[in-house]
């Protein structure tokens, strides 16, 4: 295992900065935040059963037979403002079936708040999204109307549109309030949704970068090219892309030469197709909640006792002791803006594909560019273990 990158990796070149980012963003689709994530399963109950008893998520809402769904059976998971949904196909046959039969359990759609979701789509397909759902109302009857479209995006993954303003239930029409919730894990701090990051194939990365900018009117936050994100064998570049109100973030990455194959040519290889990668969750008590994970059972990302040894002097103080951090196996990097302390899962599925991020943030807007090398160097490890490197 090599050292880690030193202090000055965050500026060193290969990491490009747009300060302006947010300003440049255009605002012809604004976007209030990310709804909701959908993940198409396997097995919907036991995946809901999953993000209750480890993640503490509360069950919020369920769609499927009993509420006259016929197709699948969906639950609605909640814990403070993130929500994610599980769905899956009551028969082999169908498009949810067929896209957990080839990519196993997956994101399928990344959901928008809109105020308008018939102008939002309009406004994406006018300039090239490609549609997916057309725009719709669906009643609700006494709790009023929720209009919804979608487009796609990379891979089979789909962008919703989902206008609230005059719907009041627990989630959509067609879903019925869970009114006795089994108690959900506690003692751990998961906030919102910090940003999605999809892989794509090599050569996609601009022509997705370009996407969001021409489509949704993001601008571009930060590049990192394969001399930062990089080790002995393998590397990927990044690039990240930002909404004008900053509430919206999807680095876009693509896989780069190497001596061996890189973590995104691995997801590529299992999920057959470009896909997202993980969600990060922004946390404001890392350290409580990934000591509460790991004794749930949640597996992390482990990192060298070299990595920590560097680690004061290359980020000084942050609020946590050393010890600490290797002892839960969280990493940190600070920038010019501040620093953030951050930790990866392994895959949460057989196949090694979907997996999530904890961050906590203190100023920095960054995305740990100081943790990249030992981080990969981490992941080679779980490679080497599965025979994929």
């Amino acid at each position: 295992m090599t050292d880690t990158i030193d202090r000055g990796a965050a500026n060193q070149a290969g990491a490009i900065v747009n300060k302006n980012a947010y300003a440049e963003a255009q605002d012809f689709l604004p976007l209030k935040a990310i709804d909701h994530v959908e993940f198409w399963v396997g097995n919907a109950k036991q995946s809901a059963h999953y993000f209750r008893a480890l993640w503490g998520f509360t069950p919020v809402a369920f769609a499927g037979l009993e509420t006259g769904v016929r197709d699948r059976a969906s639950y609605v998971m909640r814990r403070n403002d993130i929500t994610f949904v599980l769905t899956g196909a009551l028969s082999p046959d169908g498009e949810i079936a067929e896209h957990v039969h080839r990519h196993g359990d997956g994101v399928k759609d990344i959901a928008f708040l809109v105020d308008d979701a018939m102008t939002s789509f309009a406004e994406t397909t006018k300039r090239g999204a490609r549609p997916a759902i057309e725009p719709i109302e669906l009643d609700g009857g006494e709790d009023g109307i929720l209009r919804r479209s979608a487009v796609y995006t990379y891979g089979e993954v789909r962008h919703s549109f989902i206008d609230r303003k005059d719907y009041h239930g627990v989630f959509a029409p067609g879903y019925r309030k869970v009114k006795k919730p089994a108690a959900a894990a506690t003692g751990m701090s998961l906030l919102e949704i910090d940003h999605c990051v999809g892989n794509v194939g090599l050569g996609d990365m601009n022509t997705y970068v370009d996407y969001y900018r021409d489509v949704f009117g993001f601008a571009q936050l930060i590049h990192y090219d394969d001399k930062v994100i990089h080790t002995d064998y393998s590397a990927l570049m990044s690039k990240v892309m930002t909404n004008g109100n900053g509430r919206v973030k999807f680095p876009i990455n693509e896989p780069a030469t190497g001596k061996k194959k890189s973590q995104i040519q691995e997801f590529l290889d299992y999920y057959l197709d470009a896909g997202t990668q993980h969600v990060a969750l922004r946390t404001d008590d890392i350290v409580g909640t990934v000591r509460r994970l790991r004794g749930l059972g949640i597996e992390f990302l482990g990192m060298p006792h070299a990595y920590y040894e560097q680690l004061g002097a290359r980020v000084g103080d942050v609020g946590v002791p050393i010890e600490t951090l290797e002892e839960l196996g969280i990493e940190a990097d600070r920038d010019e803006e501040g620093y953030l302390l951050q930790i990866f899962t392994r895959p949460i599925q057989d196949r090694p594909t979907f997996f999530f991020e904890i961050i906590e943030r203190h100023g920095s807007r960054g995305f740990g560019v100081g943790n990249f090398k030992a981080l990969f160097e981490a992941i080679e490890i779980e490679q080497a273990r599965r025979g994929n490197l």
